[in-house]
């Protein structure tokens, strides 16, 4: 296990080099949604996320995801008629078509996709890190899943997620309250079987 001082700049370098990378921060959520607490994060311009995570996840291949995206660019990507926000992420809203082929992770097979969206004042960190994102890539939006595998439940303590890390092939955890990224090398293949190498 590797302890890394980390800026949102070196997780979106994970990010955009298709790492999954979860992040950990403040309190445990409750609801149905995770909300940038307790999330799983990929880059949603990979065509191939619904495989990779859910493989990762342990989930069957075709559960979609959804997307945590700033606030004051949702308009711009999906059609929110007059819908202001969508904090808790309890809406799926059409895609906008010009923008679907640049965000396939997280587009639905009804073009859809459910949406959170974030502003600095709801989560200071988790903004941030989606706005360097942004700069980085003209994306203003992340992938984001529940920091759970599949049929277990979601990881409250930074132990379990320590532990999820083991039992699965994400090797990266985002911790911004310590700006640190702590890595648990790769020890099983997508399949969750154990690797001898």
């Amino acid at each position: 296990m590797n302890y890394i001082e980390a800026s949102y700049n070196d997780v979106v370098d994970l990010l955009v080099k298709n790492n999954i990378v979860c992040i950990f921060q403040g309190r445990t959520e409750a609801g149905p949604r995770a909300l940038g607490n307790r999330s799983v994060l990929y880059d949603p311009r990979d065509s191939g996320a619904l495989r990779k995570v859910n493989a990762a996840k342990n989930r069957q291949w075709w559960r979609p995801f959804a997307a945590s995206v700033l606030e004051e660019h949702a308009a711009e990507w999906f059609e929110m008629l007059t819908l202001k926000s969508s904090p808790y992420m309890m809406y799926a809203i059409p895609v906008k078509e010009d923008k679907k082929e640049l965000i396939p992770g997280v587009v639905h097979v009804d073009g859809t996709c459910r949406i959170q969206t974030v502003t600095e004042e709801q989560n200071y960190h988790y903004y941030h890190l989606i706005k360097t994102f942004y700069e980085e890539t003209g994306i203003p939006m992340l992938f984001n899943t529940s920091l759970n595998l599949g049929g277990q439940v979601i990881c409250h303590t930074i132990y379990d997620t320590y532990d999820m890390l083991h039992r699965s092939s994400i090797e990266y955890v985002y911790q911004p309250e310590e700006q640190k990224i702590v890595h648990i090398p790769n020890q099983v293949n997508v399949a969750g079987q154990t690797c001898l190498s």
